[in-house]
């Protein structure tokens, strides 16, 4: 139940960072505050001028997708226009306030979450905000019915989210093996998220829907190119990689969730959204994003796929006699504690923007993607930042090509499914 996504806009918009969170409820709309409320709260690290969870992109996104989802299914009910996520809703009473019913939605979600998830002190911190935005809002039965619609669709969202494989009592671990191939545990350990491999989707039919190709053969000569691009370009200290290449690479290392978020506050704010098509923006970009990565961890569980520093230092034991072995190789980052195919940075980045693309058209968007420490690179087209963040994981030396084109091809389809099929116009 989702449309196309097309709004009538201007061409093109230019997003300007500024720097700081802005003062509630003077430039952003309530549906960017609690965006920016919930992903300071779920991503912000606890040593952040504006302290939080530190949740990684895995579990954070799949937290804003919950929220995101109410505070849509919210101001749906008042608004209109649109399927709702969640079917089952009451009415809203005429003359709702939507402000009231974003607030109390993505609020009570985050105070719904499991206990894991956030401290009392966040906890805290959200009742603060809440009660310091709705004390702007003037008293009286629109400000009481957007409170109470904005509760039922907390409500829905957290129960139908209750038992959806989140922090599950039993450990959960990424598959380990010695043999050609296998993905060996390279000093990160064994993500303590891999769980997030058997969570239940938001809107496509199962984790495995889109299962990627899968790793090249060892002994191909695609996987002998790709290993030799990695080990020439992603290597630590002997690297072939260009200073640009470098510093998109680094460019790339920040929370995604994060970054992607606050940019598309800057990009609604910039192209004037209602508080409508904020709320279904922020659902589409959210709910596909823990799709993508909730897809990718599944596929990274099927096939435990090693790293290149695995592949390169024991090269020769891979039965292709092309790929030569260095046993002291090192990628510029440090590995990551999980397998490598498919990638998941392009799992999400392929996911929330071919959403965005689905949800403002196929015409030129330009944009600055600013980075939290105020570096900008510029973009015309959202997709466009999937073919950067391909090439930085190789020049990171932390995937080799397949696995990142894959993990993109599975965000691309993840998004056009929630295209087709949820948040739809009503006819």
């Amino acid at each position: 139940m989702h449309p196309r996504f097309r709004i009538t806009l201007a061409l093109v918009v230019v997003a300007t960072l500024i720097s700081g969170p802005t003062s509630a409820n003077s430039h952003e709309s309530a549906v960017a505050e609690w965006n920016r409320h919930a992903v300071e709260a779920i991503l912000n690290p606890a040593t952040a001028a504006v302290p939080g969870a530190g949740q990684p992109p895995t579990v954070g996104v799949i937290h804003l997708a919950m929220v995101h989802g109410a505070v849509y299914d919210a101001v749906n009910a008042i608004v209109g226009g649109y399927q709702p996520y969640l079917s089952g809703l009451d009415p809203a009473p005429a003359g709702a306030n939507v402000d009231a019913a974003v607030a109390t939605a993505a609020h009570d979600v985050l105070l719904g979450l499991p206990p894991q998830a956030l401290s009392q002190a966040l906890r805290d911190r959200l009742d603060g905000e809440y009660e310091s935005f709705l004390a702007d809002i003037p008293d009286g039965p629109a400000k009481t019915d957007g409170i109470a619609v904005g509760a039922d669709a907390a409500a829905a969202m957290l129960a139908l989210r209750a038992s959806d494989g989140r922090y599950p009592g039993t450990p959960v671990q990424f598959p380990v093996g010695e043999e050609p191939g296998a993905w060996r545990v390279t000093g990160s350990g064994n993500d303590p998220a891999a769980w997030v491999a058997n969570v239940n989707t938001f809107v496509i039919t199962s984790s495995s829907q889109f299962r990627t190709d899968g790793p090249l053969p060892l002994t191909s000569a695609e996987y002998a190119a790709e290993y030799a691009e990695v080990k020439a370009l992603g290597e630590k200290d002997e690297s072939t990689r260009t200073s640009a290449q470098t510093a998109m690479a680094m460019f790339f290392i920040a929370n995604p969730v994060e970054m992607f978020n606050r940019n598309f506050r800057l990009i609604a704010a910039a192209k004037g959204l209602s508080t409508a098509d904020e709320a279904r923006l922020f659902a589409a970009v959210n709910m596909a994003g823990a799709d993508g990565l909730i897809s990718c961890w599944d596929d990274k569980m099927f096939y435990a796929f090693w790293r290149p520093m695995t592949a390169i230092q024991n090269g020769g034991a891979d039965g292709n006699p092309a790929t030569i072995a260095d046993p002291d190789w090192e990628p510029l980052l440090a590995n990551p504690p999980y397998p490598d195919h498919p990638s998941g940075y392009n799992c999400l980045t392929a996911s929330m923007m071919h959403a965005a693309t689905d949800f403002f058209g196929p015409q030129h968007v330009a944009f600055d993607l600013v980075h939290a420490n105020g570096t900008a690179r510029h973009y015309t087209r959202f997709t466009n930042v999937i073919k950067d963040t391909i090439d930085a994981r190789i020049y990171l030396g932390i995937h080799s090509r397949t696995p990142d084109v894959q993990g993109a091809l599975m965000g691309k389809k993840v998004a056009r499914w929630l295209g087709r099929h949820e948040l739809r116009p009503v006819d």
